[in-house]
């Protein structure tokens, strides 16, 4: 493992993640230890602390990382493939309930899934992201099933999911179910094969983990700018962005469809995004995006394109076409391919961007270039 306990405490993330412009914002360092809090989308050092060695650097997304370790601790090596990490299939999936799907970002595929966990007892609790008013958003833990759909739509800032993991953790033994972004989900991958001493039975908790495909996040604060800028007192409905040969963002609004140019806003995208190699959230049991198919953005935005990684993610959607909640289609020819290819794009461009804040080819920080590469 490349983890070792010299330099790698609280300090250590202060300067090489925090100074760096590397920290995600998942805030699995938050809730552990009373020297982390998280404020709308920062992570923030409230207390100094001079260890040594801590869960804070332990499992950090940005700290130093054995990818390779934590991929034979979790996957099937036969599933494993060098672009998007284990496959054990690619699926096209929608939510049968039409009221779902018109209510949810793409296909309703996540909230179906995370209902229906609920419904069969698989998990005890959800974490969930909440979309705040002002554009920020908040991790809410979820029991009841019916809730669920409520707080369908993508999230395109950051939300405190691995603190209230940790919260909900720490209490009486339950199983968690969590939606994760790719860095989300690489710490707590992190968790899984690596629990730090006394860490053993909170991380058992941690049943069931959903990925989202991720390109990056958005700055609140500046995504709250540029709305106001282009909306005026227009309220906001949802938000969404089609395949990149639009070159926009759409907002749904009580006055209508309002566009935003892709170059305003990519201004918006948080500085750490740059240094992630993670397209398809790759540290799931399954993982979900939005669905590519020949048949066009509107037909494409009523599906979902589902990785599965693990047994339990394969069971997971098994049982949801077993129950009929979820609808299924053939997968375009090619489609795996294309999203190999994405994904190996994000890889390359992660790359390139880590030799440029380290200023060296042969260091990229928190990772090994051969871990990222087809090569």
């Amino acid at each position: 493992m490349l983890e070792t306990k010299e330099n790698q405490g609280q300090a250590w993330i202060k300067n090489q993640v925090m100074a760096q412009g590397l920290c995600t914002g998942c805030a699995a360092c938050v809730g552990l230890c009373p020297y982390q809090g998280f404020y709308r989308d920062q992570t923030a050092i409230i207390h100094e602390c001079d260890r040594t060695w801590g869960r804070c650097s332990a499992y950090c997304p940005r700290g130093q990382v054995d990818l390779n370790g934590l991929r034979e601790g979790m996957f099937d090596p036969v599933d494993l493939t060098p672009e998007l990490g284990a496959v054990k299939g690619l699926y096209m999936t929608r939510a049968s309930d039409t009221k779902l799907r018109d209510q949810a970002q793409h296909g309703g595929t996540v909230s179906t899934l995370v209902a229906l966990a609920l419904e069969e007892g698989l998990i005890d609790t959800a974490v969930l992201a909440d979309q705040e008013k002002d554009h920020s958003s908040e991790s809410v833990a979820v029991t009841d099933p019916s809730l669920v759909a409520s707080l369908s739509g993508s999230k395109f800032s950051v939300s405190p999911t691995l603190a209230k993991f940790n919260e909900l953790s720490q209490g009486d033994p339950s199983r968690i179910g969590v939606v994760a972004t790719p860095c989300q989900a690489l710490a707590l991958a992190r968790m899984r094969v690596n629990p730090q001493p006394g860490d053993e039975a909170r991380v058992k908790n941690l049943e069931l983990v959903i990925g989202l495909f991720c390109g990056w996040a958005l700055s609140f604060r500046e995504l709250k700018r540029l709305i106001r800028e282009k909306t005026g007192a227009a309220e906001i409905n949802g938000m969404d962005i089609p395949p990149s040969k639009h070159r926009i963002m759409e907002l749904q609004t009580d006055k209508g469809i309002m566009e935003i140019p892709m170059t305003e806003v990519q201004a918006c995208v948080r500085e750490s995004c740059r240094y992630c190699y993670d397209l398809t959230c790759e540290f799931a049991d399954l993982s979900v995006g939005s669905a590519r198919s020949p048949e066009g953005w509107e037909v494409d935005r009523g599906w979902n394109q589902v990785l599965v990684r693990t047994e339990k993610g394969q069971e997971l959607l098994d049982l949801a076409r077993s129950r009929g909640v979820l609808e299924f289609k053939e997968v375009p020819r090619g489609n795996l391919d294309k999203l190999k290819a994405a994904s190996l794009g994000k890889k390359n461009t992660c790359v390139a961007q880590l030799e440029e804040v380290s200023g060296r080819k042969d260091d990229l920080i928190y990772v090994r270039r051969e871990e990222l590469l087809c090569q």
